[in-house]
């Protein structure tokens, strides 16, 4: 069996959890991790000890696929010089609406450009819960669908707050109040010697968190905290439809660790693809 050469950029919450689906999966290799220079000499926890750490792709032998596991907001710089350089890319931004269609152009105009290939929306939102709610609105075209979702991680978040300097870890979540007001709450795991008041700081002023009521808790260890994700949605039919017809999805889970799943199977269907951009879908 020819197994896939896989390099992950990033190695945060998200990076992680792909390294570790990775080391599970029978027809992938992890062949190394890109990462910024300040956390390149810094060795990968185990089992991943041995993983080539580089600050760029050019210097690992092969690689098949990259899975860009960075902040949105750097995810289209760091695809883009992939792409560039030839190389096809999974990404999972957390985008929507607009925002995603444009990523989308210009992630297919560099593809195209490049004669390579680009999976967008490979992740949880946008990805395997957009699935669903396309499947329950196909099986329920006349309807409306109600998603609730309970705190849990904050994958876009999550990733800001870890890309700063002196934060180990963190794990945002969130809540509505009775209000309907949006309030985050940010727990950073901080490097020795770090100030918190630094950390807050810059969390605080940080446009990502601007106009949010944001609450932060510098803890020892991250670890015991809840990480699993909770969410509800139900598709209910219209009156003039035939009666009692409804849909209901109820899951628990971790979101980094379907995100990961999800950028795998995205990658094992690359090299069936023809250049360009592709959203993610089912492949079978």
């Amino acid at each position: 069996m020819i197994r896939l050469q896989i390099a992950i950029i990033g190695f945060g919450k998200i990076g992680q959890a792909c390294a570790r689906a990775i080391r599970a999966a029978q027809d992938m290799v992890l062949a190394g991790v890109v990462r910024r220079p300040e956390n390149a000499l810094n060795p990968l926890p185990a089992p991943f000890s041995e993983v080539p750490v580089v600050t760029h792709i050019r210097e690992i032998e092969r690689v098949d696929a990259a899975l860009v596991c960075v902040p949105t907001e750097r995810v289209l710089g760091v695809a883009g010089e992939l792409l560039q350089a030839r190389i096809p890319i999974v990404e999972c931004a957390s985008l929507e609406g607009n925002a995603l269609e444009r990523h989308y152009e210009e992630l297919s105009r560099l593809a195209q450009n490049h004669r390579t290939r680009a999976m967008v929306g490979a992740g949880w939102k946008p990805g395997a819960l957009s699935l669903f709610e396309r499947l329950f609105e196909v099986l329920i075209p006349k309807g409306h669908t109600k998603i609730t979702c309970r705190p849990g991680l904050s994958l876009h978040h999550t990733a800001a707050v870890e890309s700063l300097p002196g934060v180990k870890e963190a794990l945002c979540t969130e809540l509505k109040d009775t209000n309907g007001k949006l309030q985050r709450y940010v727990y950073v795991e901080l490097d020795k010697g770090v100030e918190p008041g630094e950390i807050t700081s810059r969390i605080c002023s940080d446009p990502l968190f601007l106009g949010e009521e944001t609450m932060i808790f510098p803890v020892d260890d991250l670890s015991g905290l809840e990480e699993e994700h909770g969410l509800v949605m139900e598709r209910v039919g219209s009156a003039d439809q035939c009666p009692h017809q409804s849909l209901l999805l109820e899951a628990r889970f971790d979101v980094a660790a379907f995100t990961a799943r999800v950028m795998l199977d995205a990658a094992r269907s690359m090299p069936r693809l023809r250049p360009g951009a592709h959203v993610y879908a089912l492949l079978c």
